[in-house]
C-alpha cells in the first residue's frame, strides 16, 4: 500500500519535470472490535455457504441402493435400521428407481468413513452422494 502512494505521488511530480520522493508516512489506528468482527463475519460466510436457497444445510449421505424394487429398497431400510439404529435412513423415489441412503453428514470424510464400514455389509454399489441433510447448528457454533 505504501509503494502504491509512493508512485502516485511520484507520477504527480512527474508531470512537473521534478521528482521528489515524500518521507512522509501513514499510521493507521484501528478499533481492537474491528477484529471481532472480521471474526464473526467469517463465521456467518462460513454458515452461509453450507446453506442451500431454502436455507436447508448441503452435506453427504451414503446411497446404499438403487433398484426398481420397492420391496427390496425397504428390505434394505430394515436392515439399514437394525444395525444402525443411531443413524436416520431415508427412501427416495426418482422414477423408475427407489434410492436408499443413510446419515446426516457435514463432512464428506465422515461420510466416506460411514460408507467403508458400509462395505463390510453390502459389498456393491454403495457411494457417498451430495444431499440436503438433517442438521442443527450448536450453539456454541454460533458464538464462535
Amino acid at each position: 500500500m505504501l509503494v502504491l502512494i509512493r508512485c502516485l505521488v511520484c507520477c504527480f511530480f512527474l508531470v512537473s519535470g521534478h521528482i521528489l520522493w515524500a518521507s512522509d508516512t501513514i499510521l493507521v489506528k484501528k478499533d481492537a472490535r474491528l477484529d471481532l468482527l472480521t471474526a464473526k463475519q467469517a463465521q456467518i460466510n462460513k454458515r452461509t455457504a453450507m446453506l442451500t436457497s431454502s436455507g436447508q444445510y448441503k452435506g453427504y449421505r451414503v446411497q446404499v441402493i438403487s433398484t426398481n424394487s420397492r420391496e427390496q429398497a425397504f428390505r434394505i431400510k430394515t436392515e439399514l435400521l437394525n444395525r444402525f439404529p443411531d443413524q436416520k435412513t431415508y427412501t427416495s423415489y426418482q422414477s423408475p428407481l427407489f434410492k436408499v441412503r443413510i446419515g446426516n453428514f457435514v463432512k464428506k470424510e465422515d461420510a466416506e468413513q460411514f460408507r467403508k464400514m458400509l462395505n463390510r455389509f453390502y459389498p456393491q454399489g454403495v457411494y457417498v452422494v451430495e444431499d440436503v441433510i438433517e442438521y442443527n447448528a450448536a450453539d456454541d457454533e454460533l458464538t464462535q
